[in-house]
């Protein structure tokens, strides 16, 4: 009976040591969650696949994707919507290069995103003997990215957690790589230790204030203008400053030109919108105040034709990295601070009496905005058959106008530009689309994001070939339930679905798709809705059914495949070679 006591002893001794103990699997789970990251973007496997299931066990959301790179767009736009860090979780070697274009792709356009990726043990990469997967993460990670970290102790992934997640949001935010090699996932520690070593970031993306004389600087340059301009881009979108600066907009009286992820921001019918006379407002301004936008080659570099005469415009630049400005012209008043504290700093300068701009200025935008939006109203009132661009975007606009509070994602080309253009917003960060690279693929990854981050309803306008980039992900939009409706703009291919082979033989143009491709029964194969429109009638009705149910529905809209131009609207880009081979 003494033996046996003993025995019972020693297990209930034993058992009390492993209550105490903990390991690199739970903390880091525990670390951000300690952080109010909430939810997993990502696609399991080795060395991870338990870190997935205890995270899920331990009340996070994890999502599981097809492909890690769209588990990456999901995450880049989670971080966008939120303004913390969207995580994505990838295998090692294949499946981290996977994840590092959408890494890339975040810090391209400042959205916070953390990349954690399991990865091989230092001892076997730094020798290359030949591990499973066996690549230096961290290396082929740090030029493409704000900032990278490898954490191979237990005790310090507390604070490996807290450094990307502070690069991540802090001055201008961007993606950050976390290399956690499998060992570290196993490693025991005394769970009090474990607990203590964990961080809770304070303050992660402090504010940063003007300097007064850059603030006064911007303004009398303001004051001296005649024909200001303000161009919103989708920093300050991100900001998410949304009276503030619409306090700006409105007590400046200047018109403004919404980029397209910053459209919402104000309502595309507010009376100062210059969004329908672009090209006029852009040439003759004399001055543009940039607010979280950048002049690269969406706005042809701040220089060319489109701008008028060189030299003809001062340049007030909001941004909150100091090397931003004077990247393609002279900012004559740089204000480096975030946007709100800017916008603010401004406002105060400004009073209760400041001077609106000249009546001629703003005659001028509005006379060509009305005609422009004429000229589109003829184009949206033509119900053609088989539908064009035009007429589909016609029926979708409506439904949007209808539905201000949902979630619009929007890639292509000739979808892209296209609905840019004729699809009004009306709520901030409602619209999501290609951003700085202007690259293909981000649609179903940033659908899923939408969806989970906001709750609402999601539409996605998808033209057939952008699709491609990630159509298996209708199944993950499937599998969760997600309230997405998918309209594919099909015309059978690239930009067109004219093209011909000149040799005559069978392969077709490389830019030619399967003809009448039937996109919507992929959609029935995972248990969802799909839905066949050839009208625009139909389109519509599609669309508000889908809507209305919540489920994921996919719409198969089919479009006259001689209606796309090459290129969409940046054909000038594409060289055209002119010399003929016999």
């Amino acid at each position: 009976m003494v033996a046996d006591a003993q025995v019972q002893n020693d297990i209930a001794v034993d058992s009390s040591e492993e209550q105490d103990l903990t390991d690199g699997f739970h903390l880091l789970i525990e670390a951000l969650q300690l952080n109010g990251l909430h939810t997993i973007y990502g696609v399991p496997g080795i060395p991870i696949t338990d870190l997935g299931r205890m995270a899920q066990a331990q009340g996070m959301r994890v999502i599981s994707f097809r492909h890690e790179q769209h588990a990456g767009n999901a995450a880049a736009v989670a971080g966008y919507l939120t303004g913390k860090p969207g995580l994505c979780l990838t295998v090692s070697a294949p499946g981290f290069l996977n994840g590092l274009t959408a890494l890339a792709n975040a810090t391209t356009n400042c959205f916070p995103m953390i990349l954690i990726s399991g990865s091989s043990e230092r001892e076997i990469v730094d020798l290359q003997q030949g591990d499973y997967e066996e690549m230096d993460q961290l290396a082929i990670a740090k030029p493409l990215c704000k900032a990278a970290f490898r954490v191979l102790n237990a005790r310090d992934i507390g604070i490996g957690v807290a450094r990307a997640i502070r690069a991540a949001v802090s001055g201008r935010p961007g993606g950050v790589y976390l290399d956690l090699p499998a060992a570290l996932f196993g490693q025991v520690m005394d769970a009090k230790e474990g607990a203590a070593s964990l961080l809770k970031v304070i303050d992660p993306a402090p504010r940063q204030l003007p300097a007064p004389e850059s603030v006064e600087r911007a303004l009398g340059v303001l004051r001296g203008a005649k024909r200001p301009l303000i161009i919103l881009g989708k920093g300050a979108a991100y900001a998410q400053a949304d009276d503030i600066v619409r306090d700006l907009v409105e007590r400046s009286g200047i018109p403004y030109l919404p980029m397209s992820m910053a459209k919402g921001l104000l309502p595309d019918d507010h009376p100062q919108s210059a969004g329908a006379a672009r090209s006029l407002v852009l040439k003759e301004a004399d001055v543009v105040v940039m607010v979280g936008a950048r002049l690269n080659w969406l706005l042809s570099h701040g220089k060319g034709k489109s701008w008028g005469a060189p030299g003809s415009k001062k340049f007030i630049q909001i941004d909150i990295e100091p090397g931003e400005m004077d990247s393609n012209v002279e900012i004559a008043a740089p204000l480096v601070g975030d946007i709100a504290s800017c916008a603010a700093a401004l406002l105060e300068g400004m009073g209760d009496n400041w001077a609106a701009p000249p009546a001629e200025w703003l005659a001028m935008v509005e006379e060509k905005r009305s005609v422009n939006l004429a000229k589109m109203a003829q184009k949206l009132g033509a119900d053609t058959t088989p539908m064009d661009y035009h007429s589909a975007l016609a029926a979708l606009r409506l439904v949007v106008k209808d539905n201000p509070d949902i979630m619009l994602v929007n890639e292509g080309a000739n979808t892209l530009d296209f609905a840019r253009s004729i699809i009004d917003m009306f709520e901030p960060r409602k619209r999501i689309d290609v951003g700085t690279w202007g690259i293909m693929g981000i649609g179903m990854g940033a659908a899923v994001a939408a969806a989970i981050e906001t709750g609402n309803r999601v539409l996605c306008i998808e033209g057939d070939s952008a699709f491609g980039f990630s159509g298996m992900e209708i199944e993950t939009i499937c599998r969760y339930n997600l309230p997405v409706c998918i309209v594919i703009f099909n015309n059978n291919g690239i930009y067109r679905g004219t093209d011909v082979n000149p040799t005559g033989n069978e392969d077709v143009a490389p830019t030619v798709f399967v003809k009448g491709i039937r996109y919507d029964r992929m959609m029935e194969a995972f248990g969802g809705i799909g839905v066949h429109a050839t009208s625009r009638d139909g389109l519509d009705a599609a669309v508000r059914a889908a809507l209305e149910s919540g489920k994921p529905t996919l719409i198969n809209a089919v479009i006259d495949e001689a209606s796309g131009t090459e290129s969409g609207r940046i054909g000038n880009l594409n060289p055209q070679s002119v010399v003929k081979k016999k």
